[in-house]
């Protein structure tokens, strides 16, 4: 007993829905990780401890950079850069200058002997090695003041232009200050001048000059950007690896770009890239419950989810002229767009492309190009009409354009830093402006396919749908023509309207199409028929609640045959839905005069449902009610047309019948003020067309004068009395008929 318990809980454990999730977000993430790290057994089955177990031969000619090669060329050129050196504050230098000679000036004035006067004079100026120290200690304390101020003035003059040369560092660690101030002097500078002037400054001078660390560090940059990246050349045929020699960093980069993932993932790598995958996937299905649930639980997701990381990993180990760029991500977004939305799609191709992007090693450029291409993709596919296959090929054209001006942006930004080859920028500019053109292409290709694998249904095959030469159509036209020119009339309103709202309008006329296509299995119980064959109405000899049976009984049928011709669910919906849960008034009323009100029951007379669930099939009960209650009025008024359209949104609001939708108040408006302007233009007159003119004239004693009434006019008045003929008697063969 507790063992069947126990089975049953766990049964009913792993059949639950939120399990069977968890199950599939669990699978979906597995198999993509093992998917995307397929590359990397294929690496560590060549590969073992670094040392390669075989010979590896090139399959197309690789251009690798030697890496370390030109690294080492780059730091040895950047150590030759000599700093950058900026001028510093130069003012205190002369000011020290101005503040020796005022001292100078100072001593000479005191009243004491000239051994203190010297030794004041030695304590001011450092003259311990200079070999005229006597004598320009004698100077400076004996010359008259005339002398002493030439002196000081062409030592200003001196150091102004020291200043403007500049004064390193190396220049003064090196002692050669001397030097500096000799190849500087002023002009009109005498013989003994010099010693003097050059003592002088040697006291005041310091570097003016100061190493700017930003501008050196700019400075060996461009040195090291300047050289150009060593180039290794593998031709296809040459061996890129010999059996046991060791994988060096070069033969990695050149492994990669043979198309092998020199990832060596062990357990702990496989498990942070799983983590990464589910991480990615859970942020997408977080996006999916916030802002898109109503695509949520969408398996083709999924599917072309996978497909693309099978696709971008065959492009990868393609054996010539592979290039990343050729990666199919915008018909990925084609698909996506066109099945659920643009936005779910923009979505979904950025986080698959970081995921492919992590997995397969690709730069930054790349990911940078193709997430900016989602963007700008999203907005050019969200402009699409459908009316033509050829629009999807245009917009191809305009996505491999805008990711064109993209990538030549990010690659002439690149150029300015780096050497980029010419060769390889070409090379994936072609690439990717074919991906757009041929993603556009393959999306056309597999628009029918995902159509009859997921039972879904695209605006392309919506047109198909609408073509009158449709099986069930046909038969509409010919079995139920009452009903089937009803339908085209209830169409042309529901797509007006649903354009009017922000609806889907081809959805909504087609649906309107195929509507009633129920009431092909008894087409003569329907007054709408009866007129054009001329019958008796068959209700007459029925009771109303056999008659109501039948009657509520087209909805069912209805989706019977949209099974059996192989109709999309979104078109079932329309079948089903356009008349809710509404009451069948006429044999209710008529139940209510047999029987009397307390042996009727209104639940007894109403359609199955269910109520109309979207804004389209919504618009189909209003317009489907409104055109019949319309059609039975004979010349109907403007005003009339829009008290009957009131009236009926009305009645359908107060029976709850709209309450499942998403219609607002506001569309409700809109899809009334529609509905009346394409009503009126359909009840329009026409003149009557008189049946002879001649007779018209004469009875209205009309003169026509010779000269007015000639020959050409004659002619055209005989050939409408003709026609009129002609029409007289198609009409009564049609009676006899």
């Amino acid at each position: 007993m507790f063992d069947n318990k126990f089975v049953t809980a766990v049964r009913e454990f792993i059949t639950a829905p939120s399990t069977v999730k968890v199950f599939a977000l669990f699978g979906f993430t597995f198999l993509l990780t093992a998917i995307i790290a397929s590359q990397t057994y294929l690496f560590q089955n060549i590969i073992e401890n670094g040392i390669s177990k075989r010979d590896i031969i090139a399959q197309k000619t690789l251009t690798v950079v030697d890496v370390k090669r030109t690294e080492q060329h780059r730091k040895e050129v950047a150590s030759k850069v000599e700093p950058v050196l900026t001028p510093a504050e130069d003012e205190f230098i002369k000011t020290n200058l101005v503040t020796m000679e005022n001292s100078i000036a100072q001593i000479r004035k005191k009243d004491s002997v000239d051994s203190l006067k010297l030794e004041d004079l030695n304590t001011l100026l450092d003259l311990s090695g200079n070999p005229k120290k006597e004598f320009i200690t004698t100077f400076l304390l004996k010359s008259d003041d005339a002398s002493l101020h030439d002196v000081f003035e062409k030592a200003n003059m001196t150091l102004d232009k020291i200043l403007r040369v500049g004064i390193s560092e190396s220049d003064y660690e090196n002692n050669d200050i001397h030097l500096l101030v000799v190849n500087n002097m002023a002009a009109n500078v005498s013989r003994r001048q010099i010693s003097i002037i050059s003592a002088l400054l040697e006291q005041v001078i310091v570097p003016n000059l100061v190493v700017d660390e930003f501008a050196t560090e700019i400075a060996r940059k461009n040195a090291m950007n300047s050289v150009k990246p060593y180039d290794i050349v593998f031709q296809k045929g040459d061996k890129i690896l010999f059996e046991g020699e060791p994988v060096t960093r070069l033969k990695r980069d050149a492994l990669r770009q043979a198309g092998y993932n020199v990832y060596e993932l062990n357990i702990q790598g496989l498990l942070a890239f799983y983590i990464f995958v589910l991480l990615t996937t859970l942020m997408f299905l977080g996006y999916m419950k916030f802002f898109e649930k109503k695509f949520l639980e969408k398996s083709y997701l999924a599917i072309s989810a996978v497909l693309s990381i099978i696709i971008a990993l065959l492009v990868a180990v393609l054996p010539t002229g592979f290039s990343p760029y050729i990666l199919p991500i915008p018909a990925y977004m084609f698909m996506l767009s066109i099945f659920l939305s643009p936005r779910v799609a923009c979505i979904a191709s950025l986080i698959l492309s970081t995921v492919i992007s992590v997995g397969a090693q690709y730069d930054v450029q790349w990911l940078i190009t193709f997430v900016l291409l989602a963007v700008v993709s999203m907005i050019a596919i969200s402009r699409i009409r459908y009316s033509k296959r050829v629009d999807l090929i245009k917009t191809g054209f305009h996505i491999s354009a805008a990711g064109l001006i993209i990538l030549l942006s990010i690659y002439f930004l690149e150029k300015c830093l780096i050497d980029v080859s010419n060769i390889l920028i070409v090379q994936n500019c072609v690439f990717l402006f074919l991906n757009g053109i041929l993603s556009s292409v393959i999306a056309l290709g597999l628009f029918p396919v995902f159509e009859s694998w997921f039972r879904i249904i695209t605006p392309y095959g919506l047109a198909e749908l609408a073509d009158h030469n449709q099986p069930l159509l046909k038969r509409l036209q010919f079995e139920a023509p009452g009903t089937y020119h009803h339908s085209l009339m209830v169409s042309n309103l529901c797509e007006a309207a649903a354009e009017a709202i922000g609806a889907n309008p081809i959805l909504a006329r087609v649906g309107a199409f195929y509507h009633d296509i129920g009431k092909l299995k008894r087409p003569l119980f329907f007054v709408e028929n009866q007129s054009y064959f001329g019958i008796e109405n068959p209700h007459t000899k029925l009771n109303p609640r056999l008659s109501k049976m039948v009657i509520t009984a087209h909805p069912k049928d209805g989706v019977e045959l949209a099974k059996e011709y192989g109709l999309p669910p979104i078109i079932h919906n329309f079948i089903l839905q356009h008349h809710g849960e509404g009451l069948a008034s006429y044999f209710y009323n008529q139940a209510v005069q047999e029987e009397g009100i307390e042996n009727v029951k209104e639940e007894q007379f109403r359609y199955t449902g269910p109520k109309p669930n979207s804004k389209e099939t919504a618009i189909l009960m209003i317009a489907d009610a409104v055109e019949s209650a319309v059609r039975s009025l004979k010349n109907p008024t403007p005003e009339e047309i829009e008290k009957i359209i009131d009236k009926i949104i009305v009645e359908r609001l107060n029976d709850t019948q709209l309450a499942d939708s998403p219609l607002t108040l506001h569309d409700l408006k809109v899809i009334a003020a529609t509905f009346s302007r394409i009503l009126r233009g359909m009840q329009h007159n026409r003149i009557k067309y008189q049946e002879n003119l001649a007779e018209e004239f004469d009875k209205n004693k009309i003169v026509i004068p010779n000269k007015i009434l000639d020959e050409d006019l004659e002619n055209k008045i005989s050939l409408l009395e003709k026609r009129s003929e002609d029409d007289k008697v198609d009409t009564k063969n049609e009676n006899k008929d």
